[in-house]
């Protein structure tokens, strides 16, 4: 578990690094997933919670998902598969918010509910994990 934080952080703080960059550059002509792929470095599937409900989201088996929420800290999943995906808590460490996150471990096809703790709110997907 510590093993999957960790990448998953790492990716998130470097795709803001990298979005950051792209942002600052004058000529406009610069994206964070372009400058992720020159790089080598695969961009995380972004996914804002709000429009999700009832979608498929797709992810190669070596990347991840970034879950965008308002309150990072308030959303718990169940994984109809578990061992497709994990998932991976939302909140501060180090002084910075992370969001919650999808660690794939298998090719496949999940539904995947979150629920915020907060407001009772939740979402329900399918997660489709595919090889690449």
């Amino acid at each position: 578990m510590r093993s999957v934080t960790r990448t998953l952080t790492m990716i998130v703080v470097l795709g803001a690094v990298l979005g950051t960059s792209a942002c600052s550059d004058g000529a406009g002509s610069s994206s964070a997933q372009s400058s992720a792929s020159d790089a080598g470095v695969i961009a995380p599937i972004i996914v804002q919670l709000a429009d999700q409900d009832g979608r498929t989201v797709t992810v190669g088996l070596d990347n991840v998902v970034d879950l965008v929420a308002v309150d990072p800290k308030a959303w718990t999943a169940t994984i109809a598969d578990p061992s497709i995906a994990e998932f991976v808590a939302g909140g501060t460490r180090g002084g910075a918010t992370f969001n919650p996150g999808l660690q794939p471990l298998a090719a496949g096809t999940t539904e995947v509910t979150l629920k915020n703790g907060s407001d009772g709110s939740t979402v329900v997907f399918t997660l489709e994990v595919t090889e690449e």
